[in-house]
């Protein structure tokens, strides 16, 4: 059996999932392997497994940081949001229920053994798992049942070291703080502490530092000075979604749904440097200047219509089109195009049927079974190869489906309109091929980058080792592990 090690944090958001994928890479180029674990996550940004299966997109990066396929015993739990008290739960890939957060607490103990199972077969294939845990153990009311955090490394005997984010004030606290709460025997799996995204020289806060450490007992492992390309790895979250700032350049908006879902379908277009990515934000009117919309994918497609009307941005795309602008949808945004989304078996929420925007002449009725594949496709108009996956429910028919954004394996997928200008599929993760990329950037005239995706993904992963070796006692991480 290989050994392990637990980041936990002192909050959501401190860069928990940046440290473990920093981390995996580091400990692979020591000539480990290494695999990435997160017992319970909480996320709509998921990826498709080698297995037929979906885990939470961070853990997708820690596997290619590994240089590892991902896999569902890498993410055994994942709660997907679909509103703002319940959430679908897959179990090691496959969706087992859709629960209340009160049900979900009663449901959570009995997981416990599918969540040991797949991280003691990762134990049992690879020198050294890392795990990341979720939200904080300071949450002490969530404790009872837990899985995410001292639950899990007081079951699986796993060391863990505390991440506090000093970025966002309060790091002292955060981190003495939390061991003022805990239990006594989750203070003890603490093997130590990180204090995480420094801005500026990092020595200033070296009385602090020794504070902490004076005051919890715990070795300090680094500070870790603000990492500047984080960027260009994929978020996990929706809060964390970053875009560099530019101007000029094709204007690509996409609409920020309450729930939206794999987000990181834009994530190669914000690296294009002729490219200037909008993410917009609820209140705020799509800009005039806009050259294409996207509405993305929705974990809710029929509360995000909702949510997108109460925006008013119904009204903004169909000008946005009158002004000759283009409307791509994917997925859930490619529903939201046609006449309407019907849900006659409450698969979404309650049954019923929400109007759409009709920019593309088709309707959609969601459906119990779930599509979860890998797929190899053809874009029809550029005859470019598109590798990217489906993840979703529903099927979507009517004329404008004469009109194919894609083909595969021969057969039609997504649809268009007459004049080329709304455009809808189910394929996430299109702009990652890059031939497509570049072919659909130069339909704009926009020579795109020479550089491929994920080419720069892996030469960021390198960049965050080698920064974390820079300010982080790697050495002692690894010798804290068991």
């Amino acid at each position: 059996m290989g050994k392990s090690l637990m980041i936990q944090g002192t909050g959501s958001n401190v860069g928990k999932s940046m440290l473990v994928a920093g981390l995996c890479r580091a400990a692979v180029r020591r000539g480990l392997s290494v695999a990435p674990f997160k017992p319970q996550n909480m996320s709509n940004n998921a990826a498709v497994t080698a297995d037929g299966g979906e885990i939470g997109r961070a853990q997708a990066l820690q596997a290619m940081a590994c240089g590892l396929d991902p896999h569902t015993d890498m993410n055994p739990v994942l709660l997907k949001p679909e509103t703002d008290v319940g959430s679908q739960v897959v179990v090691q890939g496959k969706r087992v229920a859709t629960v209340k957060a009160r049900d979900y607490a009663k449901m959570k103990p009995g997981l416990m053994d599918a969540v040991l199972g797949s991280f003691n077969r990762l134990k049992s294939q690879h020198d050294l798992v890392l795990v990341e845990g979720a939200g904080s153990p300071a949450e002490v009311n969530l404790c009872p049942g837990d899985i995410a955090n001292m639950g899990f490394a007081r079951a699986a005997d796993c060391p863990v070291i505390l991440a506090g984010d000093i970025d966002r004030g309060g790091v002292i606290a955060q981190i003495v703080g939390t061991q003022a709460v805990i239990d006594p025997g989750d203070a003890a799996m603490i093997q130590g502490f990180l204090v995480n995204r420094f801005r500026g020289d990092p020595t200033l806060f070296d009385d602090g530092y020794a504070m902490i450490a004076a005051q919890t007992g715990w070795r300090g492992f680094g500070v870790i000075p603000w990492f500047a390309d984080a960027w260009k790895l994929p978020a996990e979250d929706a809060l964390d979604i970053k875009t560099p700032e530019r101007a000029g350049g094709l204007h690509v908006v996409c609409l920020k749904l309450s729930r939206i879902s794999n987000f990181d379908d834009l994530d190669p277009l914000a690296q294009e440097p002729g490219v200037r990515l909008t993410m917009l934000q609820a209140g705020q009117p799509v800009p005039a200047d806009a050259d294409v919309v996207i509405l993305p994918g929705s974990k809710s497609t029929r509360g995000d219509l909702a949510f997108l009307r109460a925006q008013g941005w119904d009204e903004d795309v169909r000008a946005h089109y009158r002004r000759g602008g283009h409307v791509l949808g994917i997925c859930g945004g490619l529903q939201m195009l046609g006449h309407s989304v019907a849900d006659p078996e409450g698969i979404e929420g309650l049954p019923g049927t929400e109007a759409g925007l009709s920019l593309l002449d088709l309707e959609t009725v969601m459906t119990g079974d779930k599509r979860l594949t890998e797929v190899s496709a053809v874009h029809v108009p550029t005859g470019c190869a598109i590798s990217g996956y489906e993840m979703h429910k529903g099927r979507s028919e009517g004329p404008d489906r004469s009109r194919p954004f894609a083909r595969i394996d021969g057969a039609d997928e997504g649809a268009m309109s007459a004049d080329g200008r709304i455009a809808g599929s189910y394929l996430h993760g299109m702009f990652r091929s890059d031939g497509f990329r570049r072919a659909w950037l130069a339909g704009f005239g926009v020579r795109a980058a020479e550089a491929t995706y994920d080419h720069t993904v892996q030469d960021t992963l390198d960049d965050l080792a080698d920064w974390l070796e820079a300010h982080v006692d790697v050495d002692g991480l690894l010798a804290a592990t068991r």
